[in-house]
């Protein structure tokens, strides 16, 4: 009986989750409150801004692939794919990451002509991703960014990229099979 009540113990301890160590603090931590339809589609409104149709080309061209036919093969397929598309099917994920005030912030900046430069120079840095310089902003354009809402949204999209990035290309293997 002893024997019995020694192996029970000892395969609920191995069962049970061990949770003794600090949860990890470089993961962004999830957007608090249930997602909404208004939510999904500031995210969505956000990605359309950002133009993430060019992001999941840079996520094509940096993954790796065993030929350029692969390659060449995985572009021809997210070209098939409407922009569109690549909104909605990447808003509901990155909407358990990203506040709607983040969304709807950080798509009015890049709505606007200082946004729309900052869009171009994150697609179209050069072959060199060391020279990358801010286009100039005007005195309205820095006063605009030293808001201290447009602040607190450009930290937090900052902080959720590698999610963005990491949905993107779950989207991209999703797309090539």
């Amino acid at each position: 009986m002893r024997l019995m009540t020694t192996l029970g113990l000892a395969a609920l301890i191995a069962a049970s989750p061990v949770t003794f160590a600090a949860a990890p603090t470089s993961a962004p931590a999830p957007a608090a409150g249930v997602i909404t339809v208004g939510h999904v589609n500031a995210v969505s409104d956000l990605l359309k801004a950002m133009q993430a149709e060019k992001m999941m080309r840079s996520i094509t061209g940096s993954s790796r692939y065993a030929t350029d036919a692969q390659r060449n093969t995985a572009y021809a397929k997210l070209e098939k794919v409407p922009p569109a598309q690549i909104y909605a099917r990447l808003a509901y994920p990155l909407a358990r990451t990203i506040s709607a005030e983040t969304a709807t912030e950080m798509a009015r900046f890049y709505a606007s002509d200082y946004g729309k430069k900052v869009v171009y120079q994150m697609y179209n840095s050069g072959p060199s991703m060391r020279e990358q310089r801010a286009p100039v902003a005007t005195a309205a354009e820095r006063k605009d960014m030293q808001r201290a809402a447009f602040i607190k949204a450009s930290k937090a999209l900052a902080e959720a990229q590698s999610a963005i990035r990491h949905e993107g290309f779950l989207l991209l293997q999703a797309i090539a099979k």
